[in-house]
């Protein structure tokens, strides 16, 4: 198909309420949002690297301009017949993963239109809907913790992951497992932490966690490998994870017993059916992450889901999670307690409303 052209705007999504991490409290999420159009026909992807380069190097801002000033002239008039044929045309710009995946998913939602065929069909998907999770950041007590947790619990979500930094820790964790002992939880970490920091992740492990998601530096892969060789409870490498690459490294060094999968962290779609790939390959199980994208992100996320080496709840929300009014429609709904049922529709199945997106777009081209 040609491309004809590429539009790119970049917006700012209001939250409920604050969602408060190991790198960060957010109130607003910025986002990112592309339109490729070939003919008559066009495509929509998201990427959503938040609005300052804490998660990883890239922001919102940076992901905006390497799209405008870089990629789209670049891409515009060429004939991109492949996943694989786009990203060696990216390849031009080193890294910028998330700048990459704007582009990737749109080119997928009009590849698979273009073929009157829903994307998770495309991709290999064999699932009529994926099992989802529920997540809960940083919080101002841990009775109040408590207490959304009861919550998920009853409504019959099936894992639940609990945001870990410094200051919410080991207390944390005990009193969460004193009062629900069956329930799967696992932490995520962020990076905040290094090997210093091993005794206490030690004291982690008599609490039968599912996983520890990314406890050390965002590109390490060494010193994961040695924190996993001290510890009982699996490493899931999250941030550490860009590529295919780092993917082999980590598994060849023992570094992770899960990997986290996003598409914008990786570069797009194309490169995470390469992990997911791989890791089945290499019998690593994989798992479904989220940026808190908009109902738009969040559909390329159910429709990567669908593939068999995806072995966890994934993290999608049910738009009215985070949000009071979603960017996009339809929005995400549970169709069961812990489920989302695959989008109808050819492509991803999802679109931004454009009177919303007049309202929260900050910059476009």
């Amino acid at each position: 198909m040609i491309i004809d052209s590429i539009e790119v705007y970049r917006v700012a999504m209001p939250l409920k309420y604050p969602f408060r991490v190991a790198f960060g409290d957010f109130s607003v999420i910025e986002s990112v949002l592309v339109k490729v159009t070939s003919g008559d026909q066009y495509g929509w992807g998201e990427t959503t690297p938040f609005g300052h380069p804490s998660y990883c190097g890239e922001w919102a801002g940076g992901v905006f301009a390497i799209i405008k000033d870089f990629l789209t002239p670049h891409l515009l008039e060429k004939s991109i017949d492949s996943g694989e044929q786009l990203q060696n045309e990216m390849g031009i710009i080193k890294d910028n993963y998330f700048a990459k995946a704007g582009i990737d998913l749109a080119w997928w939602d009009l590849y698979c239109k273009m073929r009157n065929k829903p994307l998770w069909q495309v991709l290999g998907g064999d699932k009529e809907y994926v099992e989802v999770g529920a997540d809960f950041g940083v919080m101002k007590t841990i009775d109040e913790l408590i207490k959304v947790i009861d919550i998920a619990v009853k409504e019959g979500y099936k894992r639940i992951k609990l945001k870990y930094r410094p200051g919410w820790e080991l207390e944390m964790i005990q009193a969460v497992r004193k009062e629900f002992p069956d329930t799967v939880f696992h932490i995520d970490c962020n990076a905040a932490y290094t090997l210093d920091d091993l005794k206490m992740f030690k004291k982690i492990d008599a609490f039968d966690l599912a996983m520890i998601e990314q406890p050390l530096a965002h590109n390490d892969l060494v010193d994961h490998s040695i924190l996993q060789q001290s510890l009982k409870t699996p490493i899931c490498l999250d941030e550490s994870i860009t590529s295919i690459d780092m993917a082999r490294k980590a598994i060849d060094l023992k570094a992770c017993g899960w990997i986290n999968i996003k598409p914008g962290r990786v570069g797009g779609i194309t490169n995470s059916i390469k992990i997911h790939n791989y890791c089945r390959d290499h019998e690593i199980p994989c798992w479904v992450g989220s940026m808190l994208e908009s109902s738009l992100g969040a559909s390329f996320l159910i429709a990567l889901a669908t593939l068999p080496n995806f072995k966890y709840p994934s993290d999608i929300f049910p738009s009215k999670r985070f949000y009071h009014e979603d960017l996009s429609q339809p929005e995400i709904v549970l169709s069961d307690p812990s489920q989302i049922k695959i989008p109808s529709g050819n492509g991803v199945g999802t679109e931004p409303n454009l009177y919303r997106l007049e309202k929260m777009k900050i910059d476009w081209c």
